[in-house]
């Protein structure tokens, strides 16, 4: 599910009249859902004739006297003074049934000719009817009415907040309304530390804030289903985009090698796309969420689960496809046979996958023969995540990055070795800038081809 937030509501908040905000109490630290009730007065025009209900609606439209605000339905019904039920249009908010000087020309001729009646019309509204942004907008104070919270992921059926400190104190009212307001949502929990701080694993610590204390989720990204304890295992739904664009770039028929896989967002997906996959993850309880998902989405002949330390399986993995049995999977009318040499490696680890790149010199060392030129089989692309500055010149964090990568192999890459760039072209470097984390923190997945020097080293 894509990650929710009132920005869009917000914008448009203030542009409501008043008098169709909900009623402001900045003293609320217990949500009294009671509070939030307010009547308008407004006046409606009473069709009498069912068959000239759209012409007046258009004439309405038209003229701009119809009362047009977001969820509030401008057909009413009525009783005439007969107790017959008539349909009516709410009308905009500074017309008065008993002062003409407010009225317009349509609505003048259509009273005129008898199509219309007036009358007054009390407009209930109550705590169902108003938004996140818009109950929050009435209980917080003033000073923090700049930015409303809106960092919040949803996993299944958890929302994840990651509140800032001068929200805390009103986190579980927050907490309360954001469930409210999002029918899919039954548990509210709020980050309390960084993601990995105390986790190699990349979970996190939290507390729950309102709801079930449940944190067992079914989640879905590109057509997969995945079952897993948020608790227990890493999961970002704001990432769907880059598990998309990534797995795009894999041809049916070749070899990945995801390192940390996690839950399977980049290993399952493509599978799907008959892509052979073996998917590593440290963490055991993510392993045996790839082990439910793999059979579940129906990949198993495509995806292996693995359950290594990344090193150990970057140094095992091209030796073991080089001397494993051959595979072929035939799904009418095709045959897929899976690759002997990896085609990709995927290092989804910002926080630390650089650092494992010093795993890869000598990987095809003394298999120089299967390799271009003496071959067409070209070396591993390494799609290797990380963090860097969000630098104004974001060249800098590109030279950042190539540094990095650098030393970890133990050969120059510079930003020229970019795919149009004049330095080295056989490397095909690209950087990607994925999403910014923080002010000070942005997302990046580098790519770029193994080098020979690297790749046959003898270590």
């Amino acid at each position: 599910m894509k990650p929710t937030g009132p920005a869009s509501e917000q914008a448009t908040l203030h542009e409501n009249p008043a008098m169709f905000r909900p009623p402001v109490n900045r003293a609320m630290r217990t949500l009294d859902r009671s509070f939030f009730r307010r009547n308008v007065p407004l006046s409606v025009a009473q069709v009498f004739k069912q068959s000239d209900i759209s012409n007046v609606r258009k004439d309405l439209v038209k003229s701009h006297d119809l009362l047009v605000l977001p969820r509030i339905s401008s057909i009413r019904e009525v009783k005439d003074q007969d107790g017959k039920v008539l349909k009516a249009m709410l009308l905009r908010e500074d017309l008065k049934v008993d002062d003409k000087a407010t009225w317009s020309p349509t609505i003048n001729e259509l009273v005129n000719k008898g199509t219309v009646a007036l009358g007054p019309y009390e407009l209930a509204l109550d705590y169902d009817h108003w938004s996140y942004a818009e109950i929050i907008s009435s209980i917080l104070p003033e000073d923090l009415m700049e930015e409303i919270p809106q960092g919040f992921t949803q996993v299944g059926h958890v929302l994840h907040l990651n509140l800032r400190a001068q929200y805390l104190p009103y986190k579980h009212i927050l907490a309360e309304v954001l469930k409210d307001k999002n029918p899919t949502v039954r548990t509210v929990i709020n980050k309390t530390e960084d993601v990995g701080s105390h986790s190699q694993f990349r979970t996190f610590p939290f507390e729950l804030l309102t709801g079930e204390n449940d944190l067992n989720v079914i989640q879905h990204e590109q057509d997969c289903e995945f079952r897993f304890d948020y608790a227990r295992v890493y999961w970002n739904s704001r990432l769907e985009t880059e598990h998309r664009r990534l797995v795009e770039k894999f041809e049916p028929g070749e070899m990945v090698c995801d390192v940390m896989a996690g839950v399977g967002p980049f290993a399952v997906p493509a599978g799907r796309k008959k892509i052979f996959v073996w998917a590593n993850d440290l963490n055991p309880h993510g392993f045996e969420v790839m082990q439910d998902a793999i059979p579940r989405n129906k990949v198993q002949d495509f995806v292996t689960p693995f359950n290594k330390d990344g090193r150990e399986f970057i140094r095992s993995s091209s030796r073991l496809l080089l001397n494993a049995k051959p595979l072929t999977v035939t799904i009418h009318p095709k045959i897929y046979t899976r690759p002997t040499v990896v085609n990709h490696y995927v290092m989804n680890l910002p926080a630390t996958a650089i650092e494992f790149l010093d795993a890869f010199p000598g990987l095809y060392a003394g298999e120089e023969h299967i390799f271009a030129p003496n071959t067409e089989q070209k070396l591993p692309m390494i799609h290797v995540y990380c963090f860097s500055g969000h630098s104004d010149n974001e060249v800098d964090d590109h030279i950042d990055i190539c540094e990095r990568i650098s030393e970890r192999i133990g050969h120059k890459i510079t930003i020229d070795d970019c795919v149009g760039g004049k330095g080295n072209q056989e490397l095909e470097l690209a950087i990607h800038n994925v999403r910014l984390v923080s002010p000070k923190k942005q997302m990046f997945c580098a790519s770029f081809r193994l080098p020979r020097e690297v790749a046959f080293r003898k270590v």
